[in-house]
Formats: C-alpha cells, structure tokens, sequence
C-alpha cells in the first residue's frame, strides 16, 4: 500500500496523474512520536568480532505526513544523548564522556528532514541534517511503513521503521584504541535504527 502511485493511461507521456488512495489521504496530518512506544537505536562493532547494541531512551518528535503526496511530509527529531543506554553503567557513562557524545557540552542530537520521497510500494527515504555535538551533516534513512491503526483509546497512530549507516568520525566522534592483534576497539561505521509510533494530534479547532 504506497502513498500514491502513478498511472499514464488518460494522460499525456509527459503528465503524472496521482491515483490517491483515499484512506491514506486521511493519514494527512500532524503526529507526535510516541516515546513509549518507539525505540532510537545503534549498532557498533566491538573489538573487531562482535556487536554492541545500544538505545536512546529518552527523546521527542513530530511528523507532518501528507497522504497524497509523500515529498510534502517532514520529521523533526530531538534525542536526549544523556539517556544513552547498552545494559553496562560504566560504557554508558564513556559514552556520556568527552571522549564521545560529550553530552554535558552537546545534550540533544537532532534531525531534520529537507526531503521526503517514496521508493516504491511502503518504502520512502528521507533525508535530513543530523547534528550531533557542533557538527551537522546530511543523512538519509530508509522506511517502511508499517501502516496505521486507532488504538483502544481512539487515538490514530501511524508506525514506521528504518534504518541508516553513518561514520561516527563524520560528526567528531573520534575516539578509539588499538588491538594488539591488529584493528581497532570500535569500528567507525554504525547503524542506527527506528521503530515509530506516532499520534495525530487533534485538528485545531
């Protein structure tokens, strides 16, 4: 079930014609993250053999989705870098560190979007500025749409996941340690995953 989809047959070659789906036009709208019901995390590689995972326990954002034209829908998001969370006390608080997040100087990582597209089908991409510390890059993340629902308290809710790889070094987080067998303690590139669930807020009246 796609955003939209494109069809030619009463159109001109040069002409896209939107078949909108009515129940996904009535997605349009805006939407806050449901914090205890979504999940920021990462991946990393450790010691060069196996893989640290980790979360974002604590942060905040909004969706505007458009229904019948997915490149109009945006995402605002603000991660809390203190709420950082693997399962070991002293490796989040390494992380919390100057060695790393330096989440006393930098408390938030942010993203936000400047263009949304669909690939195809229940698959979108957008991309966006990703600041974390003093630096912000560009970084795209890949979705699917996991479709919508009203919850038992009638609230509309949306769902998505996805996910994106970065290089930590891209945004200063440089830290690391050699290992006598060769390689280094943790590995440059991370993945970072999404699983969303947000809510319509109610029309303003």
């Amino acid at each position: 079930m796609g955003i939209f989809s494109r069809k030619n047959s009463t159109a001109p070659a040069t002409t896209a014609v939107l078949d909108v789906d009515p129940a996904l036009a009535a997605l349009t709208g805006d939407y806050s993250i449901d914090a205890a019901h979504s999940s920021i995390g990462f991946t990393v590689r450790h010691a060069m053999v196996t893989n640290v995972r980790g979360t974002f326990t604590e942060h905040e954002g909004t969706l505007r989705l458009d229904g019948s034209d997915p490149s109009r829908s945006t995402a605002s998001l603000d991660v809390t870098i203190a709420s950082v969370d693997t399962g070991i006390k002293d490796r989040d608080a390494h992380l919390r560190g100057a060695d790393f997040f330096d989440a006393e100087r930098f408390p938030r990582m942010t993203f936000r979007s400047t263009k949304a597209e669909q690939l195809g089908g229940d698959r979108y991409r957008i991309t966006g500025d990703l600041t974390i510390k003093d630096v912000t890059r560009p970084l795209a993340i890949d979705l699917e749409f996991n479709g919508s629902a009203t919850d038992v308290y009638g609230m509309e809710r949306v769902g998505f996941e996805g996910s994106a790889e970065i290089l930590r070094s891209d945004w200063g987080l440089t830290w690391n340690a050699a290992l006598e067998t060769g390689g280094v303690m943790v590995s440059d590139k991370v993945k970072l995953t999404f699983d969303i669930s947000a809510v319509k807020s109610a029309p303003q009246a």
